[in-house]
């Protein structure tokens, strides 16, 4: 279930790399390396920090799958009415992947839950900010919508479940469609944080 999450997790967040950029001109071997970046980015930056060998590095397939996905996204992206409201979804379930991922490396070598949960939100938002950089776009940590916090509510679901009911065997899809649910609600309904947890800017 584990390795099907991460395959499934770099082809949705490769899509987002490409659709990132997909208003601008760019030429096809610049938008592949920008998916393949972008799907490969979130779980390399947690892999380093853990101190283990780089995922991809072990398994080159991963590779395959985020420049397969990239070129496919460069063909089909121009089907799409609105290719920033699929960004937005996409990167929401690419998200929820990518953290459960992470939470399972991190506990299967040794962690305590709360380095887990931190290695989950780092690698799902990892690959996003990335991306949004890279591709000259405003970031969606820096935007006042909740995108993070849907995220750490999920994965401190999913900790909570795998410590209280370890037995539970849809413990990861269950917390993939509350990270999921909540970040798309977020992005229908345009929730954002509440003005007393901003920081406005001073202007003289």
């Amino acid at each position: 279930m584990e390795y099907t999450f991460g395959q499934i997790s770099i082809a949705v967040f490769a899509i987002t790399g490409v659709l990132a950029a997909s208003n601008k001109v760019h030429d096809i071997f610049g938008l592949v390396v920008l998916g393949v970046v972008t799907a490969l980015g979130g779980g390399t930056i947690r892999d380093i920090t853990l101190g283990v060998p780089v995922f991809w590095m072990d398994d080159f397939t991963y590779v395959w799958v985020a420049a397969a996905t990239s070129l496919t996204a460069f063909w089909i992206y121009r089907f799409f009415s609105s290719t920033y409201q699929l960004l937005l979804y996409l990167d929401a379930m690419g998200a929820a992947l990518f953290s459960i991922q992470a939470i399972d490396k991190s506990l299967a070598l040794g962690h305590i839950a709360p380095i887990a949960i931190i290695m989950g939100l780092f690698t799902s938002i990892g690959g996003g900010i990335i991306r949004d950089v890279l591709s000259d776009r405003p970031n969606l940590l820096m935007r006042t919508e909740f995108y993070a916090t849907p995220i750490l509510v999920g994965c401190v679901f999913y900790s909570t479940l795998i410590y209280f009911v370890p037995s539970f065997a849809l413990s990861n899809i269950l917390s993939v469609g509350l990270i999921f649910g909540l970040r798309a609600a977020s992005i229908h309904y345009g929730l954002s944080m509440p003005s007393w947890l901003l920081i406005k800017p001073f202007i003289k």
